[in-house]
């Protein structure tokens, strides 16, 4: 009877769980599960996917009217500058919506639909929601394009997945602010995006993190009347605890490629201002990556400088001085 009446329990929060989350998705998701497997693994240059009405309109609209303000305090980047980027990771703080969508992005059944839609089983919740959460981008603003961290910088998970559900009630593909998905953002053929995803409300999409899922977009360039606009997301990653060892790299971080020239800069052009202002722009922010790369290079020898003095690796170097004697010997 105990047996039974913990199976009743189990079988009634899991209907449960699946109720709330159907109630919060668009209702032809869950019915189109095979279908969106199909698109989502034909996806190129890599395995994606976009949905279209991915929510409940009515459940969108409210995230819509909760989305935080632009707040400079939550618009620092990597090198402690303020940008024209907002991220907020404590969702459940931002209203009620809020805590319904990451009530039920860490749903089970809503990580096993999402397993059914991508083929990758055991996904894995991030309560932290690092490097995720809502993204808002000021006019002027662009994502150069990059492959994501491979690991959880604290669980050392595999990171496996990208979710992006947009919330701008109006938008144009020449705004700029489209999310490209490159083939090879080195050449100039493979930084021709194979796919471009104007960022419209309700429109999510799906796609799988690895050395060449390179994505980003253009300069944010709105219209004088529309100035008042920016571009807004919710963004949420998808872990699982192994991964097949062919997809499996050294752990790293966020790896950028910065957009390159445009192909009308070639002799016999007669620059213009803009082009003149792109150069420089270009040039000054290779300049400060460069920087960066420096600063970062210098941090990881003092790091290495520091185990080699260390008590541990003589200890260790001592140990097995008479093993690297003898393979000297041999050689």
């Amino acid at each position: 009877m105990h047996c039974n009446r913990e199976s009743n329990e189990a079988a009634t929060a899991r209907l449960l769980d699946w109720l709330f989350v159907q109630a919060l998705l668009d209702q032809a998701i869950s019915g189109r599960t095979d279908e969106l497997n199909r698109e989502f693994n034909s996806g190129h240059p890599f395995r994606h996917l976009i949905i279209d009405q991915f929510l409940n309109a009515e459940f969108c609209r409210q995230l819509m009217t909760e989305f935080p303000a632009f707040d400079p305090t939550y618009a620092l980047n990597e090198r402690g500058e303020t940008g024209r980027k907002a991220v907020v990771t404590d969702l459940e703080r931002l209203g009620p919506a809020y805590a319904r969508f990451d009530q039920m992005i860490r749903s089970p059944e809503f990580l096993a639909l999402i397993g059914r839609i991508t083929g990758i089983p055991s996904l894995l919740y991030d309560p932290e929601y690092i490097g995720g959460g809502t993204h808002e981008n000021l006019d002027g603003q662009e994502l150069d394009s990059h492959v994501d961290f491979n690991y959880h910088p604290r669980r050392q998970w595999h990171r496996r997945l990208n979710l992006i559900v947009f919330l701008n009630s109006e938008w144009e593909r020449d705004w700029g602010g489209c999310l490209e998905l490159l083939p090879d953002p080195w050449t100039p053929e493979g930084a021709r995006p194979a796919a471009v995803v104007v960022p419209v409300a309700n429109r999510a999409v799906l796609f799988e993190t690895n050395e060449h899922s390179w994505h980003g977009f253009r300069r944010i360039q709105l219209p004088g009347d529309r100035a008042n606009l920016s571009r807004r997301s919710i963004a949420v990653y998808f872990y699982t605890k192994e991964r097949p060892e062919s997809e499996t790299e050294a752990s790293h971080g966020t790896l950028y490629v910065h957009r390159q020239l445009g192909g009308h800069i070639r002799a016999g052009h007669t620059l213009q201002q803009e082009d003149v202002d792109e150069i420089r722009t270009l040039l000054a922010r290779r300049d400060v990556h460069m920087k960066f790369l420096y600063e970062r290079e210098l941090e990881f020898s003092r790091v290495i400088s520091g185990m080699v003095k260390s008590p541990s690796f003589r200890l260790g170097r001592a140990l097995t001085w008479p093993a690297r004697a003898i393979r000297r010997l041999k050689n």
